[in-house]
């Protein structure tokens, strides 16, 4: 495993995904915040730079684990187990996102919406189909950048 290309692989994958959720309103997808969301878990009020900090963060750690994956012989780095690995990745996400109004300051405090599972109280089907996509990119774009560090 090469921890130094997983690290790029995810921090590109991480922004490539969020530069979709930035651009999802102005194609008719549901306003898709997490970096907001991120930013008021621990205090109502919100942190930005402390949101971006843990999706960063996060995009790393799973570009990690897709790495030690790979390396272990589950699945193989191409586009392909990329794009499976960033759909299974939204599935379980998404289920957890139902979860976040038992711990979430923001939620808490009235100040932040509760997403619901797959962000489906904001937005709908249109926010589970904007959560999909924007994994399989996520997953594409790390395997694809990934492959660059070990061919």
């Amino acid at each position: 495993m090469n921890i130094i290309g997983a690290i790029v692989a995810g921090l590109v994958g991480t922004v490539v995904m969020t530069m979709l959720m930035v651009m999802a309103p102005r194609m008719g997808m549901p306003k898709m915040d997490i970096v907001g969301m991120l930013s008021t878990m621990f205090n109502k009020n919100g942190n930005t730079a402390l949101g971006w900090v843990m999706h960063l963060m996060m995009g790393v750690v799973f570009a990690i684990v897709y790495a030690a994956l790979w390396s272990a012989g589950i699945g193989s780095v191409s586009a392909g187990s990329g794009i499976l690995f960033g759909a299974m990745q939204w599935l379980v996400v998404g289920l957890m996102m139902g979860g976040v109004s038992m711990m979430h300051a923001g939620v808490k405090a009235g100040t932040v919406e509760a997403p619901g599972v797959y962000m489906m109280s904001n937005g709908g089907v249109m926010a589970f189909m904007g959560g999909l996509v924007g994994h399989i990119v996520y997953g594409l774009v790390v395997a694809l950048v990934y492959g660059a560090f070990i061919h």
